[in-house]
This record gives C-alpha cells, sequence and structure tokens, in this order.
C-alpha cells in the first residue's frame, strides 16, 4: 500500500514536470532550461474577457439579390481570436455557397440570393491558451434584409397632354420605393439622356426632336446593381393648329361706308383668338387690332385706314402656347367709284348681216353689280353684265353702260364702242405664178375678200372641193393654194369662196374661175462641199456648192435639215466660223426666175460640228513638289483620239527642247530629268490637228510645279521620352518630314539599317541590347530615288530592372516561440523608395503593399512557393520579381525542437525519480550481499546494449508519436502532439511580457485581457 502511495505521488509530480516542460518551451525567450525560466507553481487570476464590436463594412443593410454585404467583427485585444457568427440566434455556417469568411473568421461576406439571409447579425469571438479556452459575450446586432425581387420605379410625368406644343415644358419623375443611394438613368427610346441622383427629369423648351418613348432605371451610386426599367411614356409634340380666316363680305374690294365681315376658324377646342392687321408676310408689320377677341371681326363705317391684310391668331391660355397666325386676307378700300371697262365679242367693226355681238359691261373693282345698257343715250330694257345683238342693218350705232352695287353705290357712264354693220362682198382670185407650168413646178392661187377681214377659204377645181394633198396644200386661213409639184392631174377650172373665221356663218358666193395647164419634167440640181468631211471643229469655215445642169435663169434656195434657211440666190452657201448651231444636214434647189419652177431638192450633205477638245493634263510624278535634283513627268491628251500635236507652255510661254527637258513623238510626254529651281511655274498644254493645223484647241488647266531650294528636313521622334528606360518597358519611334509626300522610311541603329519600315518604329518590350543611337531617314522614287539627309540621332539608353529579394526574417531561435515566419522583401543595389507586393504559387495575395509579409501554418497549409515585386511611384514603376521561397523548413524546425526539448525533460525526470527511489528503497551495508533487485529504468549503457531499444529522441520526432495522444494527457486535459499551435509572439506581446516580468519572477498569474 505503501508502494502505491509512492508510485502516485510520482506520478503526479511526472505530470507537473511535463506541464512545467511544456510552458518554459512556449514561453522562454533564449530557449534556456526550465528551471531557469519559469516557478513551479503559477497562480491564475480571471478576468472578464472584452465583448466583440459588429461593423457593417458594406453601404447599406438592405440588399437586393446579387449584392453583397460584409460585416466586421473585432475585439480591442492583440490576442490571437476566432470568430463565429449567427443569424436570428442560429449560428451561420461556412458551408454555405452565399457565405464567405475570411481566414480568421473576423469578415463576414454574404452574396444576398434569396430572403433567407435577411435577419439579426451578431459574432463571437474565441480565443485559447495552453490551459484555457475563452469566449466572450456576443456582439452588438446589426439587421440586414434582403429584398426578394428587383424594384420597379415608377413613372410620372407634370403634363399629361395627349399633345404637348413645342416651347412648352415637362419634367418627369423616377421613383424607387425601397431603399436608398439611387442614381437615375433616363431614356429617350433606348438611349441615355440623363443620369443623376435626383429623380427628375426635365425639358424646359420642348420640341420635336423630343417626340417619343421615355422610360428610367435606377442603379446603385457606387456598385452594379440596376433596378428593372420603368413602364415607358410617351410624348407627343405637334405644332399648334394654324387657324383660318375666311372672309363673309360678297367683296375684299370695299368702297367708303361699306361694311367688310371675317371668320377665324380653328379645329381645336379651348383656344381663343386674338385679331392683327399689317399682314404675315416679310416687310410688314403687325398690329393687334384691340377689343376684337372672338370667332367673329365686324368692320364698319369703312374708309382709307381699314385697308390692308388681316390675319387672326388662336391662343390657349391655360397652357401659355399660341399659333402661327393664319392666312392673310386683304381688303382693298376705294375712295371713287370706278368706271366701267365696255368690250365687244368679237371685237370687229364693222360686222356683217347676220353675225351676233356680245357687248359686255365690266367693272374691274369689287363684285355685286348691277349693268344698264344704253345705245346712242337711250337706256335699253337689259341689265345683264352681257349684251347679245343678233346683227341687222339698223343695229348701226354707238353703245355705253353704267354698274350699281346696293342703294348708294353706282359708277359712271363706260365710253363709247361703235358698231357698223355691212353686207357681206364677193371674192376675187387670181394667180401669183403662170397658168401653164412643167411638172413639178409650183403653183399659187390667191383668194381675197374686199375690206380686208379675217377671213378663210374654200378652193374648188371642177365645181369640186379641193382637198389637201402630199403635192397640194393651203396656207392659214387657205387664202392661198400652193401645187408644190405640179403633174397633169392638176390641170382645170378654179375658183373659191370665202367665210369669216371668228363667224362661220357668215360664207360669200363663189369667185369667178382661174385654168391651170402642166407640161414638162423636172431636173435635180448637184451640191459639193470643201473640205469634204464630216467632222468639223468649232471654227473651222466649210463652203457648199449648187448647179442645175439643164436650162437657164435660176436663183437658188438653201435648206437645213428640212427647213429653209435664208435666200441669198446664190449657188454657193459658205459657214465662215462653224459653231454647234451648224450641225445638220444640207441641201439645195433651184426656181426659175419667170416661171417660178423649183426643182426637186439636191442630195443631202451632212456635217458634224465638234467643239475643239480641252487637253487634259496630269502629272505621271505623283508629286508636284520636288526637290532639286528629283525627275518630273507631265502628260497631256486630247480626248477622241485624232492625230493632234501637242504644244506645251510654262507660265503662259512656250516650252523648248533643253538637256535637261525633252518631249516624247508628238510630245504628248514632257519630261524634266533633274530639277531645278528654275523648272518651277504654272504648266499647261494645248493641241494643233495635224490634217487642219488651222484648229488650235484651247490651254488645258494649268497644273504648278514647286521646286524646293533644299533637302527636306527628317525628325525623329521618341516616346515617351525617357533618358534610360528598363526592361519590359515599350518605347516607339516616329519620323516625320516636314514637307511633300510618298515617302518611305528607312530606320537605323548606331548607323546600321534595320529592316523595319513605316513612319514608326516600336519596340514592345526593351532589352538591354536594344541600347544605342537611332536614326531615320526618307527616300521616294522608283527610277532615280530620292533621299534626305539623315535625322539627328536619339539616344536610347537600357537598363535591366532591379531585382527584388526575399530574406527571412524568423531566426532559428524564434521558432520555438512562434508557428509563424516572417518574410522581408527588398529591391537589391537601389536607393528609392519601394512599396511591396506578394505572391503566392504565382499568384497575387490581395493585401495591401508591404514590405514583410507572414506565413502561419494555418494560412499556408499547403507549404506553398513565395515571391514578391517591388513597386514604386517613380521609375521603374516595378522590380524583376524575387526567387521564390518555400515555407516547409516551418514545421521541420518545430519537429527538431520539440524532440531536443522532450529528450532534455525526460533525462531531468530519471535521474529526479532515481534519486527519490535509492532514497526511499534502499538498504543498509550489511543487505549488500543479497541478490540486487530489477531496476525501475534501465541504465543508458544497458539501453546501448538492448537491440530492441528505441531512442526516445527518434520516438519524439516520429509522426505517429506526435500525432497520437498519450493516456498521461488525456487524463490531464493538455495534449503535447506535432500540431500543438505555438504561441505567436507579436512585438506588442513582447512589451507586455517585459512590463510583468516582475510579477512572473514573484508567483504572478496570468496576463488579463484588459
Amino acid at each position: 500500500m505503501m508502494l502505491v502511495k509512492v508510485l502516485s505521488v510520482i506520478y503526479s509530480l511526472s505530470l507537473v514536470l511535463t506541464d512545467f516542460t511544456a510552458c518554459a518551451a512556449q514561453n522562454s525567450d533564449d530557449h534556456t532550461t526550465a528551471e531557469s525560466s519559469f516557478p513551479l507553481s503559477t497562480p491564475v487570476y480571471v478576468t472578464e474577457p472584452p465583448v466583440p464590436s459588429l461593423q457593417r463594412r458594406s453601404e447599406r443593410s438592405d440588399v437586393f439579390p446579387s449584392e453583397k454585404v460584409e460585416l466586421s467583427c473585432s475585439v480591442p485585444s492583440s490576442a490571437a481570436w476566432t470568430f463565429s457568427w449567427y443569424r436570428d440566434t442560429q449560428q451561420v455556417q461556412n458551408t454555405d455557397p452565399n457565405v464567405a469568411l475570411s481566414p480568421d473568421g473576423s469578415n463576414l461576406i454574404i452574396t444576398a440570393a434569396t430572403q433567407s439571409y435577411s435577419g439579426m447579425y451578431s459574432c463571437k469571438a474565441h480565443t485559447s491558451t495552453s490551459t484555457t479556452a475563452v469566449t466572450t459575450k456576443i456582439s452588438n446586432s446589426i439587421k440586414i434584409t434582403v429584398h426578394a425581387n428587383k424594384p420597379k420605379p415608377t413613372l410620372t410625368r407634370s403634363s399629361n397632354f395627349d399633345k404637348m406644343f413645342p416651347g412648352e415644358s415637362v419634367t418627369f419623375t423616377c421613383k424607387v420605393d425601397v431603399s436608398d443611394g439611387w442614381v437615375y438613368l433616363w431614356y429617350h427610346y433606348e438611349t441615355q439622356v440623363q443620369a443623376s441622383s435626383i429623380g427628375t427629369y426635365t425639358i424646359a423648351s420642348i420640341d420635336h426632336p423630343h417626340s417619343g418613348k421615355y422610360h428610367c432605371q435606377a442603379k446603385r451610386a457606387n456598385g452594379p446593381f440596376h433596378t428593372e426599367e420603368s413602364d415607358t411614356t410617351a410624348l407627343h409634340v405637334s405644332d399648334p393648329p394654324k387657324p383660318s380666316l375666311k372672309l363673309l363680305s360678297p367683296w375684299p374690294d370695299v368702297f367708303e361706308n361699306e361694311t367688310v365681315e371675317f371668320r377665324c376658324e380653328v379645329h381645336s377646342p379651348d383656344w381663343t383668338i386674338s385679331w392683327n392687321k399689317g399682314g404675315n408676310e416679310p416687310g410688314y408689320e403687325l398690329d393687334e387690332i384691340q377689343n376684337a377677341e372672338g370667332p367673329f371681326l365686324n368692320l364698319t363705317g369703312i374708309h382709307d385706314a381699314y385697308e390692308g391684310g388681316y390675319t387672326c391668331k388662336a391662343h390657349l391660355k391655360s397652357r401659355g402656347v399660341s399659333s402661327g397666325f393664319s392666312n392673310t386676307v386683304n381688303i382693298t378700300v376705294y375712295d371713287h367709284t370706278p368706271i366701267p371697262a365696255l368690250t365687244r365679242v368679237p371685237d370687229f367693226n364693222p360686222m356683217y348681216v347676220g353675225e351676233t355681238v356680245n357687248l359686255k359691261c365690266e367693272v374691274n373693282l369689287s363684285s355685286g353689280w348691277k349693268y344698264q345698257w344704253y345705245k346712242n343715250g337711250i337706256e335699253q330694257q337689259t341689265t345683264k353684265e352681257t349684251n347679245s345683238i343678233k346683227l341687222s342693218l339698223s343695229d348701226r350705232g354707238k353703245y355705253q353702260c353704267r354698274a350699281a352695287r346696293g342703294e348708294i353705290i353706282s359708277t359712271e357712264f363706260s365710253e363709247e364702242i361703235k358698231q357698223d354693220v355691212l353686207e357681206i362682198p364677193v371674192p376675187s382670185s387670181k394667180s401669183a405664178t403662170p397658168l401653164d407650168v412643167f411638172p413639178g413646178e409650183s403653183v399659187k392661187l390667191s383668194c381675197a375678200m374686199a375690206g380686208g377681214a379675217d377671213w378663210t377659204f374654200s378652193w374648188f377645181k371642177d365645181k369640186q372641193p379641193v382637198r389637201p394633198h402630199p403635192t397640194t396644200s393651203f396656207d392659214v386661213g387657205a387664202a392661198t393654194l400652193s401645187i408644190r409639184s405640179a403633174s397633169a392631174s392638176h390641170g382645170g377650172q378654179y375658183s373659191c369662196l370665202g367665210k369669216l373665221k371668228s363667224r362661220p356663218s357668215v360664207t360669200s358666193t363663189s369667185s369667178p374661175e382661174l385654168t391651170l395647164s402642166v407640161y414638162g419634167n423636172q431636173p435635180k440640181p448637184l451640191m459639193t462641199q470643201v473640205p469634204d468631211v464630216k467632222m468639223v471643229y468649232t471654227g473651222e469655215s466649210v463652203s457648199f456648192e449648187c448647179k442645175v445642169q439643164l436650162s437657164s435663169g435660176w436663183r437658188y434656195q438653201w435648206s437645213k435639215d428640212g427647213k429653209q434657211l435664208p435666200n441669198n440666190n446664190s449657188s454657193r452657201f459658205n459657214i465662215s466660223h462653224a459653231t454647234s448651231l451648224n450641225n445638220g444636214t444640207y441641201e439645195c434647189s433651184a426656181m426659175r426666175d419667170k416661171t417660178m419652177y423649183n426643182t426637186s431638192h439636191s442630195d443631202g450633205r451632212t456635217i458634224h460640228v465638234s467643239e475643239i477638245p480641252v487637253p487634259s493634263l496630269k502629272s505621271v510624278t505623283p508629286w508636284l513638289d520636288v526637290f532639286p535634283g528629283e525627275s518630273v513627268k507631265l502628260c497631256c491628251a486630247m480626248a477622241g483620239g485624232a492625230d493632234w500635236t501637242l504644244l506645251w507652255f510654262k507660265d503662259k510661254q512656250p516650252v523648248r527642247p533643253h538637256p535637261t527637258t525633252s518631249f516624247d513623238v508628238g510630245a504628248a510626254t514632257l519630261s524634266i530629268s533633274s530639277a531645278s529651281a528654275s523648272h518651277g511655274g504654272q504648266y499647261s498644254c494645248s493641241g494643233n490637228l495635224k490634217s487642219r493645223p488651222s484648229v488650235i484647241s484651247t490651254s488645258s488647266p494649268e497644273l504648278t510645279l514647286s521646286v524646293y531650294d533644299a533637302k527636306p528636313r527628317v525628325t525623329l521622334m521618341q516616346n515617351p521620352i525617357h533618358n534610360v528606360m528598363h526592361t519590359e518597358e515599350s518605347v516607339s519611334f516616329s519620323c516625320h518630314i516636314n514637307v511633300s509626300s510618298g515617302w518611305e522610311y528607312l530606320w537605323l541603329k548606331d548607323r546600321t539599317l534595320l529592316p523595319e519600315s513605316g513612319k514608326n518604329h516600336t519596340i514592345e518590350s526593351v532589352e538591354t541590347k536594344n541600347t544605342g543611337s537611332y536614326q531615320c531617314q526618307a527616300k521616294r522614287g522608283r527610277g532615280a530615288v530620292f533621299s534626305s539627309d539623315q535625322s539627328p540621332a536619339v539616344r536610347l539608353d537600357v537598363k535591366e530592372r532591379p531585382q527584388a529579394g526575399i530574406t527571412l526574417l524568423t531566426g532559428w531561435s524564434e521558432v520555438f516561440s512562434t508557428d509563424s515566419l516572417v518574410l522581408n522583401c527588398e529591391v537589391h543595389g537601389s536607393q528609392d523608395m519601394w512599396n511591396y507586393t506578394w505572391y503566392k504559387a504565382d499568384q497575387l495575395i490581395n493585401l495591401l503593399p508591404s514590405k514583410k509579409h507572414t506565413v502561419t501554418p494555418q494560412n499556408d497549409p499547403e507549404q506553398s512557393q513565395y515571391t514578391c515585386r517591388g513597386i514604386s511611384t517613380g521609375r521603374p514603376s516595378y522590380s524583376r520579381r524575387s526567387d521564390s521561397l518555400q515555407t516547409k523548413n516551418l514545421l521541420l524546425k518545430r519537429r527538431v525542437l520539440l524532440s531536443i526539448s522532450g529528450c532534455i525533460v525526460f533525462g531531468i525526470a530519471a535521474v529526479f525519480l532515481g534519486c527519490i527511489l535509492l532514497r526511499v528503497f534502499r538498504k543498509s551495508d550489511d543487505s549488500e550481499d543479497k541478490p540486487a533487485e530489477n531496476e525501475l529504468f534501465l541504465t543508458m549503457a544497458q539501453l546501448r546494449e538492448r537491440d530492441d531499444a528505441t531512442c526516445p529522441m527518434v520516438q519524439y520526432i516520429t509522426d505517429a508519436e506526435l500525432n497520437a495522444p498519450s493516456k498521461e494527457a488525456d487524463e490531464n486535459g493538455t495534449i503535447c502532439s506535432e500540431t500543438t499551435e505555438i504561441p505567436i509572439t507579436s512585438q506588442d506581446e513582447h512589451v507586455v511580457t517585459s512590463e510583468t516580468e516582475d510579477v512572473t519572477e514573484k508567483n504572478g498569474g496570468l496576463i488579463s485581457f484588459k
């Protein structure tokens, strides 16, 4: 029984030593032995843990599907806290795909998918040490509301009239009933016209382009969320109705003291009328007629001030809209009555018995007149405007009329018209040509009436009417009977009678008869042309000649396109200066002087007069501004391809051949082999027809040849302009030439030709090998190439970017007191100010730029490779990426140190227990001869001699031993294994440790959370 008690005491001491060793390993800064660093017992002081503070990091707490809410939970303490979250007292699980937690759980991000995420959110914080686990109270609550659907804005407008008129204003209002922070987007059809935080859109002055459909939509001010589109509202813009002005009085021409009445019509209700006098035409001034607002306007007591144009205008006073002016009705006011105009139809004097004459009395001013007729001063019975009289010899006399309107207006008497009445005369016939003719000769017979009235005639041959025939024709009125080509059938007895044109009922008796005899045959003239060509150019001379081979006494007639030309009676017809009016077919015929015998027409000769073509001048050389020594070619051509010789002019002076100036055959091309300043000027050309040298064209449009006095200046520009570039940057060179065009570009580096061409030379990612001097040069031309001088050189210096490097700030001695690694990034060989970005497995770590980065097993369980890069606001803006550093050595260090400390503790415990056992169980010297009992622990020598013994160090660092909890650990509630967290000691904790060092030496307790 005594042995059991002793063993129990020993077991308890071993547990105390184990706790003591673990605490020494966690809190020792210099890794000295447990005896020199920690007391054997430590009092514990319990304090109240802090309450977490919950804050909303997103802008608002009411959200819509697809928006996010971010909450942050924090504890005012430097301890290592983890956090748990609650919604309506139910813990939020991070397995939800719409919920995301930061690594330590302090940030909660909710992608609001449904209303189920609405509720009151709160958080708790947790931390633990080697002996205790602490949970804070629950934090304050924040209410999160998730709306079920996207809201739909309500669109209203200030004026809901079906039609809006130009100049009116309208205001649209867009309203979202839920949440706040909206920016309103306005659309005309599908085009956005305004975006504003104010929910109104105003059109101050409407015009026709504003017609159409409008709708609105809202979005979050700082987010991508958009509401649904509102319903559309249509805005119709039309012009105000135009009034129609009508004159209700019988006449617009009035006399003094008469009355005028108007009516203004508007085919829309609710409009009022205003009246104006003066007209709406340009140059007129409008005067509003006061006290006249209704649709009717009556003017009484007319006098000359009432004369002018009258218009009306419609007004919609409730909306401040006015129409345009109506049509204008002009009122003319006369200060005296007119004199009637008396006319006669037909207006003949004398007239013949049986005819009817119409006398018309007309007043040219106004209307509504009644008439009175007078013959030789005696009033007649008729009161109509027209007085019709079927004449007899008794109707001879003088006629007058007058007019009256109403009871007060009466005109003066018209002028007199004298009417004479005669008996119908007998016609007389005669021949204008001999009455014995040859076949083909023409015949003319005339018929006339005494008194010279306007008569038409009818002809008879052998008492039968003569009808028109290809060889028989009549002039206007048939006063002349013409036989164009007489034959035997035309012989016979001819007579005529007359009919008055205007009065067909007036017909005379027949004239005395004429006898026509026909004999013989008809010759044909011969016509020739000099020059004998069909194409004649404007300004040339052409001559025709006509001859009749039979008989004599001929005089000649010429015709063009079947129309007779002015008769010159000559056998020659000359065109001295041909124009396009002379185009056509020419014929001639002959006529005998005595017998008026006409031959048949000659064969026709057709000529075409064409304008002399204007030469077209163009430059074969692509440019007309050249430099000394360049070649130039100009080409001149005539339309039509005729045989032309070309003449060249410079500044209106002929161009002569020269050592540097030459022409090809026909001088169609002018070549300048080597241009100089003397070649500059205005060039033109003209053509000369080889076969007819008198035909010379006008000059072509001029071409201006400019010759510069020096080579062009080439400028090389660099973008961006930096004296030193760094690798991976982009640089572009551009080559500019100050004059002319058609240039090709050459690029040189260190005076060595580069393969690049074109105006620009770009290096997308520079390397050190791109360092050098760059130049460019321009050239043009194919045969004789003209080149500019090389541009001034631009120096490009390229340097390597500085290299970033990673160093490990956590030393070997610190690994036992922390499970984090502090990595430090630095740009080597640079004095600039740098910030740093960090990459984990080549992926950018989304943290603020920092020179240091801390790695723990919690945020890097995969033991990744880390790199960093320097960034700067100056140049270069970033460095090369550092070599990678892998964190797998952190766990290895920890295992080795834990194994060493375990072996040391085990050795101290074994020695201590051995001493106690020897003290208790050792017998007196007289028992030394007794056989020795088996010892409880093996010596180191025995352990070395045994093959089945395992080294404690080897056992401790094995994965199975580190990961499997021992029985003693289970019993005491403490597990020491590979996964046991090593407390992270920050700089703040070092300060607290130093401040409480005295308390620790005097058996002080745990540090308070406060």
